[in-house]
């Protein structure tokens, strides 16, 4: 049995991935996966604690959504990996295997400090898959997801900090009360990494300025570990149900909006999310199953879709609809497997979202939230609007672009079918994944009823005619719909816009106003310090204010702002 966090395998390794070449590099991207996937299950059930600071660690604690999280997390890494093993750069792979097995010990760690150091581990290895891509446009976008990021950790942190001062426990403990300061402070940090409005700008921001590879990655992981901690320590916290419907319809107005592939994509995380975030609001058995069933299919679906459009990246350079179409002539491996993505997400029967989603609109229903299930069931009909139809009309069909690539070299079509198997497979025969819910038999009737059962009729003829009439909608309004070179605004505005302006504008003649004594504070004073010490300006030799003195004239210097300030204290 492992007694280890199965996640360092990956951050161990990934320094090792980064020193190998050739073929050696491929074979340890993809051992390294397999070995994490089966320490994930060979880990030990008794709890693994380090004494630290003071503290008990708990590095390995299987709670109730670990097994479900922590799978298809090593499942993804595995591959994604297989995914980027043609992708020229080399740095982002390491990063990529830091930033997932950080994300696997945070579903292991068994109490807040452990589960906040892998945690922010995670957006160091995310920023670095980020800039790995190597463009101006990945720099920035970096640069503002890693700020982003490190605000939220700050937040979290203050969170933490009072939690202990206030309780004297750092172990995982329901917060939904939200009773005190430190509860508000660690679900807004939470929420920040969710892409939760209005601070969840930064995810199409930056998820596709990563290269094709690196977008499949950073959409599997941050935003599921933000709802892995949600259901850990927020559920049934009942803000949480409305928050997930604004994040269902804030994807779907954005995502329709959008003319580049990939940020359609995105702000369809954020739209999927939203879903997920709804079911810890309702807090019931079933919403909690939902909400992590539909993470594992989310991520294996998105990533498809990933996977998909970065493909079409790869071999024609292009990411914009506008200047896309056709591609299902000389892609059609590429095309099939991006529409079965698209029919997954979409929840169309036979695939993964159609046994998955389902369940937390079901658990809306069961518990009588009418404005809640109307919301969700509105998401769910303009996800087939921008991701079901949008994404492979405009991509694969619609107007011919001229264009005639290939399909992507052999890794990442298989990349492509063994996801879009999995697809199909679990929307078929979704009890190997029903079995390692938190609550594998929780149904309607409480903790021992049934298995959800989602080939009923009523939801059979309910989701067939959601869809035809999304679809309906979408032709008919088509000539809306089209897309044009556009520039959508959203809240990142705030900070890459607007507060420089202010900035320019209104504080900086204040700021130039001070630049005389700025200049004397930061050039001149040390200047003078300096030449008091080193240029005899009073006719004293340094040997000889050491030899008066006693000390050498740093700790002069420290000694006389010592003192200063213990005069300062004592007035």
């Amino acid at each position: 049995m492992i007694e280890f966090p199965p996640g360092l395998i990956l951050i161990v390794g990934a320094f090792a991935l980064a020193a190998t070449r050739g073929l050696g590099f491929r074979v340890l991207a993809l051992l390294l996966p397999a070995l994490t996937l089966a320490a994930v299950w060979l880990t030990t059930d008794q709890v693994v604690q380090i004494g630290w600071l003071g503290q008990a660690l708990t590095l390995v604690q299987k709670n109730a959504p670990t097994m479900v999280f922590a799978t298809i997390f090593a499942v993804m890494t595995l591959v994604g990996a297989l995914f980027a093993l043609n992708m020229e750069r080399r740095v982002e792979l390491p990063a990529a295997f830091v930033y997932a097995g950080s994300a696997i010990n945070v579903t292991f760690a068994g109490d807040l400090l452990t589960m906040f150091i892998f945690w922010e581990l995670m957006a160091v290895g995310s920023t670095v898959v980020i800039w790995s891509a190597g463009t101006a446009e990945a720099e920035a976008s970096g640069r503002r997801y890693v700020n982003v990021h490190l605000v939220g950790g700050a937040v979290m942190m203050a969170g933490l900090a009072l939690h202990f001062a206030n309780t004297g426990s750092l172990a995982l403990t329901n917060l939904s009360n939200l009773d005190d300061t430190a509860s508000v402070l660690i679900l807004l940090g939470v929420l920040i990494n969710a892409a939760a409005p209005p601070f969840g700008s930064w995810l199409p921001d930056a998820y596709p300025a990563a290269s094709a590879s690196g977008t499949v990655f950073l959409s599997a992981f941050t935003t599921k570990t933000a709802v892995y901690v949600l259901m850990v320590l927020f559920a049934g916290t009942k803000i949480l149900i409305w928050i997930g419907c604004g994040m269902a319809i804030y994807g779907i107005v954005y995502a329709i909006l959008e003319n580049d592939m990939r940020r359609i994509l995105a702000y369809s995380i954020v739209n999927q999310v939203g879903f997920m975030v709804c079911g810890i609001g309702i807090g019931t058995q079933m919403a909690l199953n939902g909400a992590a069933a539909h993470a594992f299919a989310h991520i294996i679906y998105k990533a498809l879709l990933l996977m998909s459009a970065g493909s079409v990246l790869y071999m024609t350079g292009k990411r914009k609809c506008t200047e896309l179409g056709g591609l299902y002539r000389t892609m059609p491996l590429t095309m099939i497997c991006g529409t079965i993505g698209a029919l997954a997400i979409s929840s169309f029967p036979a695939t993964s979202g159609f046994t998955t989603k389902s369940m937390i609109t079901d658990a809306a229903a069961h518990e009588h939230l009418q404005t809640a299930w109307l919301m969700l069931e509105a998401a769910s009909a303009g996800v087939f609007l921008h991701a079901g139809i949008k994404f492979p009309w405009f991509v694969f069909f619609q107007r011919d672009s001229g264009l005639r690539p290939p399909d992507p070299p052999l890794n990442m079509k298989a990349a492509m079918v063994l996801f879009a198997a999995a697809c199909l497979g679990i929307g078929l025969y979704p009890a190997p994944l029903y079995a390692i819910l938190p609550f594998p038999h929780a149904g309607h009737d409480g903790p021992d009823g049934p298995l959800y059962h989602a080939y009923t009729a009523e939801h059979l003829i309910y989701q067939f005619q959601l869809l035809l009439f999304a679809g309906f909608a979408f032709f008919a309004l088509l000539k809306v719909l089209k897309r044009t070179e556009t520039i959508t605004l959203d809240t990142d505005w705030t900070y890459r816009t607007m507060f420089p302006r202010i900035w320019i504008v209104v504080l900086g003649p204040f700021f130039g106003w001070l630049a005389p004594a700025h200049h004397f504070v930061i050039s001149t004073l040390p200047t003078l310090i300096r030449k008091f010490f080193t240029d005899d300006p009073f006719g004293v030799p340094p040997h000889l204010i050491r030899r008066r003195l006693g000390v050498g004239p740093t700790v002069a210097l420290i000694t006389l702002f010592l003192a200063a300030l213990l005069v300062i204290n004592l007035l």
